[in-house]
C-alpha cells in the first residue's frame, strides 16, 4: 500500500528516476526517445525538482510504501491566473498505474489550495489515458497551447480546468 506524503530533499533522486522512466513509457511514441531525454534533462533535473520543492504556495507529494516511490505530483498557485492552482505534474510508474495511486495523489493535491477556485492542467492531446483520468476527475477542456511546460517547448497541449469547492 502506498501513502501520499509531502516530498523532501531525500526523495529527489528517486523522483528524477521515476519521471525519466514514466516519461519514456508515455512520450517516446509521441516525440521519440531523444526529445524525451532532452526534456527530462531540462525539466526533471535535481536542480529543477529542488526549485519546485522550495517554491512557496506549492505542494510536492510522493506515493511511498516505505521501500519505493510509485508516483509523484506537484501543483502550485498560478502567478498569473487569479485563484487558480496549476497541476504541473502527476506521474505514476507504469507498473503501478490503474491501482489508485494517481487518484490518491490528486485527491491530496486538490485540497492543498484553500484559496483556489479552480485547478488547471496541461495534457498532451495524444495521451488518451491522462485525458480520461482528468475528465473522470471533473476536468473539462478550456483552451489549447502550442508550447506546454515552457514557451519554447513546441509541444502542443490541451488545457483542462476543474472548479474546486
Amino acid at each position: 500500500m502506498f501513502f501520499v506524503r509531502t516530498a523532501s530533499e531525500r526523495d529527489l533522486e528517486k523522483v528524477r528516476a521515476l519521471l525519466a522512466e514514466t516519461w519514456h513509457a508515455t512520450y517516446d511514441t509521441f516525440y521519440g526517445a531523444e526529445k524525451v531525454n532532452e526534456l527530462t534533462a531540462k525539466w526533471h533535473s535535481i536542480e529543477a525538482l529542488r526549485a519546485r520543492l522550495q517554491r512557496k504556495h506549492s505542494e510536492f507529494v510522493v506515493a511511498d510504501n516505505g521501500s519505493e516511490l510509485a508516483g509523484m505530483g506537484y501543483a502550485a498557485m498560478s502567478e498569473s491566473l487569479e485563484k487558480t492552482a496549476v497541476l504541473h505534474q502527476l506521474y505514476v510508474l507504469p507498473k503501478h498505474q490503474r491501482h489508485g495511486v494517481g487518484r490518491d495523489m490528486f485527491a491530496e493535491l486538490e485540497t492543498c489550495f484553500p484559496d483556489a477556485e479552480r485547478m488547471r492542467v496541461e495534457v498532451e492531446p495524444q495521451n488518451l489515458h491522462a485525458l480520461a483520468f482528468y475528465r473522470a476527475h471533473g476536468f473539462v477542456e478550456v483552451a489549447k497551447t502550442s508550447s506546454c511546460g515552457d514557451e519554447q517547448s513546441g509541444i502542443p497541449a490541451l488545457i483542462l480546468e476543474k472548479r474546486l469547492s
